[in-house]
């Protein structure tokens, strides 16, 4: 891929009916609305100063049509699965400062994703933001290019072990992911993009 100052940002995103599995609502909702939380992620990656290209891999047509009117650029993952996914992402780059961000942050907020990367880029080695329940991973940034990425269960962990440095701010809309019903009420208290909303209004469920 051609060489691009700034940050890249790779957001894995799975799609389907397969998407959000956890999250308790009708499938037809649920697929709308973790394709609309993606959605809202990927605008806020896309107007992130700091940010020089979005990267959203997927093999689900629909979402790679989104992302890419959204303004982002497309990459298949090839074969199923999370890691298998970023790594797609990661090795489609030049060397550079690299970041990977999963796509169920529907309350994500350029400033704290901003806040994040310049700290990343102002120390060596990776650098982690861990979930609200400090176990999951939502954020990993090496602005050498080489995030040592260890995503799926217990990935907090795993990041630290394989030498990512937590980052200590706040952080709440960055650090909110969606996996749960609870996890979408505490989200929508935060403030969810516009996709999100429009998603929820269209299944009925409450905004409140």
């Amino acid at each position: 891929m051609t060489h691009v100052s700034g940050w890249r940002v790779v957001v894995p995103v799975k799609g389907g009916d397969g998407a959000k599995s956890r999250l308790a609502l009708p499938g037809p909702a649920r697929r709308s609305l973790a394709l609309a939380m993606a959605l809202d992620c990927l605008a806020v990656c896309l107007r992130t100063p700091g940010v020089g290209l979005v990267v959203c891999v997927s093999d689900d047509p629909e979402v790679t049509a989104a992302a890419r009117s959204a303004g982002a650029v497309t990459v298949s993952a090839g074969r199923p699965g999370l890691a298998a996914a970023v790594e797609a992402g990661v090795t489609c780059l030049e060397r550079g400062p690299t970041a990977v961000l999963l796509g169920d942050l529907p309350a994500l907020r350029a400033e704290d994703l901003g806040a994040a990367l310049a700290d990343a880029l102002a120390r060596p080695g990776p650098a982690l933001v861990t979930d609200a329940d400090g176990r999951g991973s939502v954020l990993l940034a090496d602005r050498d290019g080489a995030p040592p990425h260890r995503f799926g269960p217990g990935s907090a962990r795993a990041h630290l072990d394989a030498g990512a440095r937590p980052l200590s701010a706040a952080l709440p809309s960055l650090r909110r992911d969606v996996d749960t019903v609870e996890d979408l009420a505490e989200a929508l208290a935060l403030g969810v993009g516009p996709r999100t909303r429009e998603a929820l209004a269209a299944a009925a469920i409450p905004l409140t």
